[in-house]
């Protein structure tokens, strides 16, 4: 594997090593918050706390984890030999810039306490992961909501997991003191299980249909519609030794 693959895998490794686990952990100290609210169970004063804390974990291991799937896309664009990058060095490091601003506003997000900011950077957040991911260069199966692909699309199911976890985060105030906003939250976050179990899904198919870098001038010239790839070439048999027409033939007599 090359500097590019092991890039590749970090992706899938951060959801699977820190957010899944973290999502988990997040859930049952939900409802461990809903038991107390509730006055069903008692529960150590810390919980509530904990669960937020679990909550901007969460949120940020998420952005961390498209951020470097996005960067990989443009790096690995960039870095096929022979073929130029649309718009060079300058627009590769602009993405790049922007990314790491993107990342930097999430910073941000996590430090502001004025609702205002909080909308504001929640905003820039999702926005900067829009932008980034409106380029060519990241791949999904469709764009039209009409298709049956779009909606069996790792990218989409990431964008919108995303934007609801960005909006837990910086509504965690208003979601803390009214009975609404905690209803409003509740219903977001059974979205948000069943996207990170459609993400698990399309994530592992992906894994599977995504080739390694040396692969894919192979892989490019199958015929995906199809499902069939090029059968190697005449000559290469023929190459082989002793065998082809080229080959001596033994006496027998």
């Amino acid at each position: 594997m090359t500097a590019i693959d092991w890039l590749a895998l970090l992706h899938p490794v951060l959801m699977i090593l820190f957010v899944y686990p973290v999502v988990g952990a997040t859930i049952r100290l939900g409802i461990l918050v809903r038991e107390k609210r509730l006055g069903l169970t008692q529960q150590p004063a810390l919980v509530p706390r904990e669960h937020a804390d679990h909550g901007r974990w969460l949120t940020a291991g998420v952005v961390v984890a498209v951020l470097i799937a996005l960067v990989h896309a443009f790096l690995s664009k960039a870095l096929v030999p022979g073929v130029p990058f649309n718009g060079g060095l300058p627009r590769l490091g602009l993405l790049l810039l922007v990314s790491l601003v993107t990342l930097m506003v999430l910073l941000v997000l996590l430090r502001a306490k004025r609702p205002a900011l909080r909308a504001s950077f929640g905003l820039l957040t999702w926005a900067g992961l829009l932008g980034l991911g409106a380029q060519k260069e990241v791949w999904r199966l469709s764009d039209d909501p009409l298709s049956g692909d779009f909606w069996a699309s790792h990218y989409w199911a990431g964008v919108l997991l995303t934007g609801l976890l960005v909006f837990t985060l910086a509504a965690r105030p208003e979601i803390t003191r009214q009975l609404r906003w905690r209803r409003l939250h509740v219903v977001a976050n059974l979205l948000v299980m069943v996207l990170l179990a459609v993400q698990a899904i399309t994530g592992c198919r992906d894994l599977l249909e995504i080739p390694l870098s040396w692969q894919k001038p192979a892989i490019e010239r199958c015929n995906v519609s199809q499902r069939r790839c090029p059968s190697p070439e005449a000559g290469a048999a023929a190459a082989s030794p002793g065998s082809g027409a080229g080959a001596a033939v033994p006496h027998l007599g």
